[in-house]
């Protein structure tokens, strides 16, 4: 029997795809850097239905690919190698929400923005957000424990799963920690999925937690003369005010945000750099402070200028500037890297990641921008318009040794939010130790013996 026709027997025709359209569209995420070669996507309903598929394709001897909005940067869910492409879409359901426990389970095909306006219609507040929030699902946020801009405030989505239903590569069904709070029972084998991109096995259900709605969210945008008064200015107001968040970017960042997408600037003096703040604007005391701290940036000659948001359509402007950038340079073709170092870290790497790129590649453009509240940089080189895309990634791939031996030699981490996958795989040693890439690949021989999920993404085996 061929593996069509076995999963012909698991799913309908209206769950197992196999036109050249489906298999383009499912087998790919947003990196786009490798070409698509799936053998087919299929479109299961529920837990038991991914657990019969799993041991299908270890008996049958199949690879699995899981999918969700397919917004990562990796290559975490790629196909190219006639994998079958689990999606996650069918898979939708918020199943319960507890306003006891301020938590919700849901399916993991859940959008995030989904869950952030459940949380919202019930006074509360779900707050891992970033810019691909419309179309990211909840499972895929999940099994690469995704970021965003919120979090110096809140955390990564990590700190809000308090219960997963999984299924292994074995085909067994765990559930764990099942929404508690406290659960001091040994190894918490939750934390092993949570960023494990779908390779010791698939996310069925999650319970998220929720919290409290921020009062009055308010945003200021400051221009900065240098790297190093970025640092003081960010010590300065997280020691006076705790802010949500902490954003960063380059003039170059806000022209091209200004020219693709027509915002205006945000204000009448260019800057080198700029901090993009939020904090809860919840009393005449806490806005004073924020005034307070302001004016002893600008007197100690750390800030230039700077805006803030007067009303929420405001603070939404305020805040393209930055949520806009990715999307804006895609017109340029960019090479991206997310990489992470110790706050303290920041300037001392950025001068020499500016004078490393600069040197080898003096016609390539690089911008960067990116959550400095929590150490972590998204640096983008940008293509030259003359120049053939193949050609552009190959001379920027050229150069990752030894970008990624500066982040080693800082003790960073070569990527910071958008996972391994398979672009990164090989360059995980920059940021884990010999043993600890030998005791992941020991977990996955455990979970997933017969190496049927997710192959060849994260670790080699």
């Amino acid at each position: 029997m061929t593996t069509l026709e076995a999963l012909s027997q698991l799913f309908s025709d209206k769950h197992l795809l196999t036109d050249a359209d489906s298999l383009l569209h499912y087998g790919r995420d947003w990196s786009r850097v490798h070409q698509p070669d799936p053998l087919a996507i299929v479109f299961p309903e529920s837990t038991e239905q991914v657990q019969a598929l799993v041991k299908l394709a270890n008996e049958h001897q199949f690879a699995l690919v899981p999918s969700g909005g397919r917004t990562g940067l990796s290559g975490g869910a790629i196909a190219s190698n006639q994998e079958v492409v689990v999606s996650f879409d069918r898979m939708n359901k918020v199943l319960e929400f507890n306003a006891i426990d301020r938590s919700v389970r849901c399916q993991p095909g859940v959008i995030t923005q989904q869950l952030q306006q459940l949380a919202e219609d019930n006074d509360l507040f779900y707050p891992v957000d970033f810019a691909s929030s419309g179309s990211s699902q909840i499972g895929g946020n999940i099994a690469t424990n995704a970021g965003g801009i919120k979090v110096i405030g809140y955390g990564l989505t990590r700190n809000w799963v308090s219960g997963l239903t999984v299924v292994t590569g074995e085909g067994k069904i765990l559930e764990l920690n099942h929404g508690l709070f406290k659960n001091a029972t040994g190894y918490d084998l939750r934390h092993l999925f949570i960023g494990s991109e779908g390779t010791l096995g698939f996310i069925t259900e999650a319970t998220m937690q929720l919290t409290k709605t921020p009062q009055n969210l308010t945003v200021m945008v400051l221009g900065v003369p240098d790297v190093s008064s970025l640092m003081k200015v960010f010590e300065t107001f997280r020691n006076a005010i705790n802010p949500t968040a902490f954003e960063s970017f380059i003039q170059r960042t806000v022209d091209i945000v200004h020219q693709e997408k027509g915002l205006p600037k945000p204000f009448e003096t260019d800057a080198p750099f700029y901090i993009l703040l939020e904090f809860e604007n919840d009393s005449e005391a806490r806005e004073n402070k924020v005034l307070e701290t302001f004016e002893y940036c600008a007197e100690q000659g750390w800030v230039l200028d700077g805006v803030m948001s007067q009303s929420e359509q405001q603070a939404r402007d305020l805040w393209r500037l930055r949520e806009d950038i990715s999307e804006s340079i895609n017109a340029f073709t960019p090479y991206k890297n997310d990489l992470s170092v110790r706050m303290s870290e920041i300037p001392a790497f950025l001068e020499k990641l500016e004078a490393l790129v600069s040197a080898r590649y003096p016609d390539f453009e690089v911008v960067w921008y990116g959550h400095i509240g929590d150490g972590n940089l998204h640096l983008n080189i940008l293509k030259p318009a003359d120049m053939p895309a193949e050609e552009f990634f190959k001379a920027c791939a050229t150069v990752n040794h030894e970008v990624f031996g500066l982040v080693k030699a800082m003790r960073g981490s070569i990527s910071a939010e958008h996972g391994v996958g398979l672009i990164k795989r090989d360059y995980l040693n920059y940021s884990r130790e010999e043993d600890e890439v030998a005791y992941m690949r020991a977990m996955k021989a455990v979970f997933d013996p017969n190496n049927v999920m997710n192959p060849g993404k994260m670790l080699t085996v």
